[in-house]
C-alpha cells in the first residue's frame, strides 16, 4: 500500500529539487516558499520510510535512493500529466475545437459576435456551428454532443440542476405580414382579424411553436396553416411571397425589410422570448466556455431589455 505522504505534488517538488539541487532555487521556480518545499521533502522521506537524502553543513545531498527515485518519479509525473490531459479531452474540456448549437435567428447578429469576441480571447480555438430546433440542440447537448448552446429558455424545459443558463437577451414575438397585404395598418394586430388567412409556422420542436399555438387558442380559431418549414429563414421567404402570415420574434425584422412587415400584437397574444446561453454545470470551468460565458455577459449587458 502506497503511504499517505507519498503524492505526485511531493514528486514534483522532489524533482524541481533535484533538477535545481538547492532548495531555495526549486522553492522559486515553483512559486513556494523554502519551508513548504524542505517539508514537502522531509515527509515524502518518510513516506519511503528510507532515507533519500543527507544533510552536509546546511545543504541536503541526494543519497543513491533519491536518484533511483528521480528515474520512476519523472515517469509518474509524466503519466499522470498525460493521463489528466486524456481525461479532460475525453470530457471535452478545454479542446481545440468547440461545438456550439444555435437556432438559426441567432445567425443574423448574436452568434457572430459572439464568435468574435471568444476568437479574440481565445485564437487557437476552432468553433463549429449547429443550426436546429430547441428541442434538437437540447437533446444534443444533453447526449454531450455539443459543448453549448442558444436558445429560447421561454419555450424549453431546461434542467437547472445539470445545465447553468446565461440570459443574453429578450425579444418580442410579432405577426409577420407580406407588405402588400390590405391587412397591414398602424396599429396592434388582433389575431382575430385574421381567422381567414393563411399561415405558415415553425415545425414542433421550435422555439416559436408552443407559442404560435397558445396565441391561436385565445383568439379562438385552429389557423389555416398551409406548411410547416423546419427554419426561420425558409419561413420568412414563404410570407415575402405572400404565401400566408406568421407569428415570429422582433430579431427577424431586419430580414426582407422592405417585403415583409411586423406587426405588434394586442396585449391578449403579447409572448416573450429569453435567449439564454445553456451548458453543462460540470464544465463551467472549461476555458472555452469560460471565454464564451464572458462574451455572452457582456453581450447581455448590452441589451437593455434584460435590465
Amino acid at each position: 500500500m502506497i503511504d499517505s505522504e507519498i503524492t505526485l505534488r511531493k514528486l514534483e517538488i522532489f524533482l524541481a529539487f533535484m533538477e535545481k539541487e538547492n532548495i531555495t532555487r526549486a522553492a522559486e521556480s515553483l512559486g513556494l516558499s523554502s519551508v513548504s518545499v524542505h517539508r514537502a521533502l522531509h515527509t515524502l522521506e518518510e513516506g519511503f520510510r528510507c532515507p533519500l537524502f543527507v544533510h552536509k553543513g546546511r545543504n541536503l545531498l541526494p543519497l543513491p535512493a533519491a536518484h533511483t527515485l528521480a528515474e520512476y518519479a519523472r515517469d509518474l509525473v509524466e503519466l499522470a500529466q498525460k493521463g489528466i490531459e486524456e481525461t479532460r479531452i475525453a470530457a471535452g474540456f478545454g479542446q481545440q475545437r468547440m461545438k456550439i448549437g444555435t437556432m438559426y435567428s441567432l445567425t443574423l447578429e448574436t452568434i457572430p459576435k459572439l464568435i468574435m469576441g471568444v476568437k479574440l480571447r481565445r485564437p487557437e480555438v476552432e468553433i463549429s456551428l449547429t443550426m436546429g430546433s430547441n428541442q434538437d440542440l437540447l437533446q444534443q447537448l444533453e447526449n454531450q454532443q455539443l459543448d453549448a448552446i442558444l436558445i429560447s429558455i421561454s419555450d424549453s424545459q431546461v434542467n437547472e440542476q445539470l445545465f447553468e443558463t446565461v440570459p443574453l437577451f429578450q425579444d418580442d414575438i410579432f405577426l409577420a405580414a407580406p407588405a402588400s397585404s390590405a391587412l397591414v395598418k398602424p396599429g396592434l394586430a388582433d389575431l382575430r382579424d385574421y381567422r381567414g388567412e393563411k399561415f405558415v409556422a415553425l415545425a414542433e420542436g421550435f422555439a416559436t411553436y408552443h407559442g404560435f399555438s397558445e396565441a391561436f387558442q385565445i383568439a379562438g380559431f385552429e389557423p389555416d396553416i398551409v406548411t410547416r418549414v423546419n427554419d426561420i429563414f425558409s419561413m420568412l421567404s414563404l410570407v415575402q411571397a405572400g404565401v400566408g402570415y406568421t407569428l415570429i420574434p422582433g430579431r427577424m425584422k431586419n430580414v426582407y425589410e422592405s417585403s415583409v412587415k411586423l406587426l405588434p400584437l394586442c396585449s391578449e397574444y403579447q409572448m416573450r422570448q429569453t435567449i439564454a446561453l445553456v451548458f453543462s454545470r460540470s464544465r463551467e470551468q472549461d476555458p472555452n466556455l469560460l471565454a464564451l460565458t464572458a462574451e455572452g455577459r457582456m453581450y447581455a449587458r448590452a441589451h437593455p431589455s434584460l435590465n
